[in-house]
């Protein structure tokens, strides 16, 4: 993944889910489209070309991310009177575009194969490794996309009984489910995703036309990847197919947990559009979501503490420079009266378990103590990162810390002093500078 606070990612699969659906449900939650566009001109795959529109379904406004084939190599992925027969019910609930933009994908979930001719290229395994790793794009979504693929490559060779060398993708390799599959990687590395909760794919019954004929639904290679990472599937009422190959590899590939937390915030909501029509609206919706209480963190630090009674403070000042360049957490000094009514100091340092005999040296090797006490204490302390940023005075360090109710920014001391001296200002000034133009800027 890009290097980005990492996200939380909740994929509600309540009508099931496939490449286009996970593609636009990203698009809406803010993935970069120029980011996108730009890693997909650089396959070397023609035949295609993408669309991101709004549709609605249900009289929800969605995000659709389409891949228009040329001619040669339309199929029927989206033919409802082809996947399930002339016989097929469906009600006439058909999205409406209102709008077009630029970007949007969708899933092969089977190859077509009634008997007529397609130029579809049956690409095996190294074939789509090959595209992957001279693609424009970044080693995170290089990493995700050899997973998807290799997961459906599996599950594949596992149902047609041949060695995963030997799979020729007739759905995989289209052209079609290498867009998406690859889009759906570069917008979760795009977005920072590092954490994927998918509690369960819901999908439907009933049977369905693909390359080999007609199968069950949940399709073989679906139950494979379910059965092969531990996917908890619903089995509905509805006819048709929810879950695709390409969602279930998709889903198997960056899930790592399928347990939502007692209590969390929602982020933002993107909310992606399905192309086949069932009794239920196809729709997957992503949340990014931030646990309640996640924006602090708990652990445990150590306090270590000596009264000093007969020490300069020439070497006080010295042994409290060592301490923190050996990297205790924090040092100071209090004032107390020892017995006999001597003024004398106590010095308290803060530190990790780890520093604990280091620091502890430096102490008895720079000052009179004879002995030093030691405090495990536990604390709360938010998530905060240090950044660099440009002002109209120079580059500035800004801690960042993440609350609750959004993120709040200080400047750190020293690049303040360092501005302070070359610019001439005052540090009140300055430093209310750079608060300023950070908070302007959305740095």
């Amino acid at each position: 993944m890009q290097n980005k606070t990492g996200k939380t990612l909740y994929l509600e699969c309540c009508s099931g889910i496939s490449g286009d659906m996970t593609v636009a449900a990203l698009l809406d939650l803010g993935a970069d489209r120029e980011v996108l566009e730009q890693v997909l001109e650089s396959l070397p795959v023609r035949g295609f070309r993408t669309k991101v529109s709004r549709v609605e379904k249900a009289g929800l406004d969605v995000c659709d991310f389409d891949v228009i084939l040329e001619d040669p190599y339309e199929n029927h992925d989206h033919d409802m009177s082809y996947l399930h027969g002339h016989g097929h019910v469906q009600e006439e609930v058909h999205g409406h575009a209102y709008g077009e933009g630029h970007g949007h994908l969708h899933p092969q979930a089977h190859g077509p194969g009634d008997g007529r001719s397609h130029a579809h290229v049956h690409r095996g395994l190294g074939d789509i490794l090959h595209i992957i790793r001279h693609a424009h794009m970044t080693d995170g979504a290089k990493a995700v996309a050899e997973r998807i693929f290799r997961i459906l490559a599996d599950a594949e060779a596992r149902a047609h009984g041949v060695p995963v060398d030997q799979v020729h993708f007739h759905e995989v390799g289209a052209v079609d489910s290498i867009v998406d599959i690859i889009s759906a990687a570069v917008c979760l590395d795009n977005l920072g995703v590092q954490e994927c909760i998918v509690p369960v794919l819901y999908e439907g019954c009933g049977t369905i036309r693909c390359q080999h004929g007609v199968l069950p639904v949940p399709v073989p290679a679906v139950a494979n990847i379910v059965e092969a990472y531990g996917l908890k599937l619903c089995l509905t009422q509805s006819q048709g197919e929810f879950v695709t190959p390409t969602g279930a590899a998709i889903a198997a590939a960056v899930r790592t947990s399928e347990r939502l937390p007692a209590s969390f915030t929602v982020r933002k909501i993107g909310m992606g559009a399905g192309k086949r029509e069932y009794d239920r609206p196809g729709i997957l919706r992503a949340m990014l979501i931030e646990e309640a209480g996640a924006s602090k963190e708990a652990d445990c630090i150590w306090k270590l503490e000596t009264n000093i009674d007969d020490c300069t403070g020439e070497a006080l000042g010295y042994v409290m420079e060592r301490l923190m360049e050996e990297g205790a957490r924090d040092v100071n000094y209090m004032p107390v009266y020892m017995k006999k009514n001597r003024p004398a100091y106590q010095l308290n340092i803060l530190c990790t378990e780890e520093d604990i005999t280091k620091l502890e040296q430096i102490v008895f090797e720079e000052t009179t103590t004879i002995g030093i006490r030691r405090q495990r204490m536990e604390r709360c302390v938010l998530k905060r990162t240090v950044e660099t940023i440009r002002t109209s005075i120079g580059d500035a360090r800004v801690k960042v810390c993440m609350i609750g109710s959004g993120v709040r920014k200080y400047p750190e001391y020293e690049s303040v002093a360092a501005l302070s001296r070359a610019s001439g200002r005052s540090y009140q000034d300055v430093y209310a500078l750079i608060a300023r133009e950070c908070d302007d800027s959305g740095q």
